[in-house]
């Protein structure tokens, strides 16, 4: 569950891009939610049609909007910990791509859920924003009437602002990905655990 919360979510997750500079210049990244993750549902209702016929439309959507505005390698070094230390930069770039690509399949299907601006609410932010991390906290409206509580973490990085940790009702997907893909690197090995994903024989709990 946490882990199609954090997709269904992840869109508003689309910033905007500038250099790093000092905390106190520093514009709000929560200011920026509310029109692009719009955007994102518009595009995924002008062709909802389309996209029941080709499931993998919506893939194509969500991966050419979302997947260059996430730190796909800096959340990669955060799961494997060190385990990423005696990785090459080729290894670490793979098994990014590989854990970013079985992400990508269950946004898609998890967006499509979502047809309305209305059902994400962006929250003031309170305290400091901080280069390094900085919480935009959101609450999503579901079809039950209830709501899900979905923080993003995200930093300033040389290309602006990316998002490299969601917290789904108290529930870091990093630290849940730690606690899968860890285990799996020491057993047997970073490039097998990375051909497991890219397979989809290593299927990422729910």
């Amino acid at each position: 569950m946490m882990v199609r919360m954090f997709c269904t979510a992840v869109l508003a997750a689309l910033l905007t891009t500038g250099s790093a500079i000092a905390n106190e210049q520093l514009d709000d990244p929560s200011a920026l939610f509310r029109d692009k993750s719009t955007a994102i549902v518009n595009k995924l209702n002008e062709r909802r049609a389309e996209i029941r016929a080709n499931p993998r439309i919506a893939e194509e959507i969500v991966r050419s909007d979302l997947l260059p505005l996430m730190d796909i390698e800096y959340s990669a070094r955060l799961i494997l910990g060190r385990e990423a230390r005696s990785a090459t930069p080729e290894q670490l770039d793979a098994f990014a791509i590989a854990m970013s690509n079985q992400l990508i399949n269950r946004f898609a299907s998890g967006l499509l859920h979502f047809r309305s601006r209305e059902q994400v609410q962006v929250l003031d932010l309170k305290g400091k924003i901080n280069a390094r991390a900085t919480k935009v906290k959101t609450r999503w409206r579901l079809d039950s009437g209830g709501y899900a509580l979905v923080d993003y973490v995200v930093r300033m990085t040389d290309d602006g602002w990316k998002v490299f940790d969601v917290v789904v009702e108290g529930i870091s997907y990093i630290i849940s990905f730690q606690g899968q893909i860890r285990p799996e690197v020491r057993a047997i090995g970073l490039d097998a655990v990375t051909k497991r994903l890219s397979s989809g024989d290593l299927d990422l709990a729910d």
